[in-house]
């Protein structure tokens, strides 16, 4: 029910975006979001065990599986249809496909997952911790190779520097302090939930609201919406049965094949709205980058889900 509130709430933000741009200038939004972004990390980093991560470490064949599917796989599939893509709309919605296949795998969802399937729990959160900081660098560099015609340049240095001082130096900072308060963050977990939450709903409100007032959105039709929501649902299910398939051929034990599908083809909402304000800011274009990562986190919650539930009352390992 949590989850469905929160789709809701991204629903109504785009709504207010829609009807009341105005809010973005009246409000100091951008000062709010950079603010919020900083401790989303900050609290990340508390949640960090390092008992936990070195747990996870030892089986690399998984982790190589996990952090392949999310950052080479992923990208390539969409890779694959550029030379279908023309100047102007075509390429712009396709770069908003290569941001959301070059972003990070979930944390919290993908091990909550895992464990309600009976996976490797240790596992799943060693490569939902890893992929987080591996996408920091990867997510801009894929972004980096194919801007320039279209959105204006990325400087990939640059990037790095806004993201290192946004969001690694926050993490790194809970990660020391995580010894001294994990305490406190176990009995507030799901109020530092509520708070991530809402600063994920203020971008997405301040992203389309930007989009809204420049009328980004006039030539998206129902059907161009359509062929959004079929694209993304083609890219994740091409991922998650591709990578049950390759952990079935490396003979993966039952709860490393549930890891590995479940982490490997799930993106972060989180962190595509947070890259997101970094690299684009207040352009217009940020809220056709949002719809495919919206649309494939609604679609992720809800299969892994039932696929969760149903790997949950199997009683054989063959699967």
């Amino acid at each position: 029910m949590k989850k469905h509130l929160f789709i809701l709430a991204l629903l109504v933000a785009i709504f207010l975006g829609y009807v009341f741009p105005q809010l973005s200038e009246v409000l100091p939004l951008e000062t709010i979001t950079d603010v919020g972004i900083g401790f989303i990390f900050f609290f990340y980093g508390l949640k960090l065990s390092t008992a936990e991560l070195k747990a996870g470490m030892r089986n690399y064949k998984l982790h190589i599986l996990i952090q392949a599917a999310t950052f080479v796989i992923f990208p390539l599939l969409v890779l694959t249809f550029y030379p279908l893509v023309t100047e102007g709309e075509n390429q712009t919605y396709w770069l908003a496909f290569l941001f959301l296949a070059a972003l990070p795998s979930t944390v919290s969802s993908s091990v909550v997952m895992v464990s309600l399937a009976k996976g490797n729990i240790p596992a799943a959160i060693f490569n939902a911790s890893l992929s987080g900081i591996i996408g920091l660098v990867i997510t801009p560099l894929w972004l980096s190779f194919f801007m320039e015609d279209t959105q204006g340049s990325i400087s990939f240095y640059d990037v790095i520097a806004k993201l290192s001082i946004q969001i690694l130096l926050p993490l790194f900072l809970g990660f020391a302090l995580h010894k001294f308060t994990k305490t406190l963050v176990n009995k507030y977990k799901s109020k530092i939930t509520i708070f991530d939450k809402s600063v994920i709903v203020l971008i997405v409100y301040n992203s389309f609201s930007h989009s809204f007032k420049a009328n980004i959105f006039n030539g998206l039709t129902v059907w161009d919406f359509l062929a959004i929501l079929t694209g993304v649902a083609i890219l994740f299910f091409t991922v998650y049965y591709l990578v049950n398939y390759i952990s079935k051929r490396l003979h993966f034990s039952r709860e490393d094949q549930i890891t590995a599908k479940f982490c490997g083809s799930k993106k972060s909402l989180v962190h595509g709205s947070v890259m997101l304000k970094i690299l684009f800011g207040n352009s217009p274009n940020a809220g056709i980058f949002l719809i495919p990562i919206m649309l494939y986190h609604i679609l992720q919650l809800i299969v892994i889900a039932i696929f969760a539930n149903k790997l949950e009352q199997r009683n054989t390992t063959n699967y």
